[in-house]
């Protein structure tokens, strides 16, 4: 069963490199009295995901930003290496993107948004989807229907909803 909107998120745990290497990132910490935006891909350098999604975000950062945002959270089952090198070649950390990775597909699976497409080698990846966390607390959530779209999820979608 998928999260949906009303839903606290779980408690959990991502990893992000830091000035002194990898360091946990609580998602409590993230949201506690915060809005977020939170959006999840299924791989760094794969395809739609550095053509379309992360680009889409980066086009209404400042928009998402303007709307009482607090930040914007990219999460991929990847490790913090990965990611922090994806971000930089991205531009989405220029742009004040986090980038933190659910290295085991924790979150991922206790959020139910979890798929696997082995002959692509994605094992135990993310679904795409964008979310608004309010205080915890799921106030949109859009999920696409297959890894390989990037509509309702994109950046110009979500802050339509904002």
């Amino acid at each position: 069963m998928s999260i949906k909107v009303g839903d606290a998120l779980p408690e959990a745990k991502f990893l992000e490199v830091g000035e002194n290497g990898p360091a946990e990132v609580a998602l409590s910490g993230l949201t506690k009295g915060r809005k977020i935006v939170l959006f999840a891909v299924p791989g760094a350098y794969t395809g739609v995901c550095s053509t379309q999604h992360v680009p889409s975000f980066i086009r209404v950062a400042d928009d998402i930003r303007g709307k009482g945002v607090d930040e914007i959270v990219c999460v991929s089952v990847n490790d913090p290496f990965v990611l922090k090198a994806w971000s930089e070649a991205t531009g989405g950390g220029a742009a004040g993107i986090r980038f933190v990775g659910d290295p085991a597909s924790e979150f991922t699976k206790a959020v139910g948004l979890d798929f696997s497409a082995p002959p692509a080698g994605l094992i135990d990846r993310s679904k795409r989807y964008a979310m608004l966390v309010d205080d915890g607390v799921v106030k949109v959530l859009n999920v696409e229907a297959a890894p390989g779209q990037c509509e309702v999820s994109a950046g110009e979608a979500l802050l339509a909803e904002i």
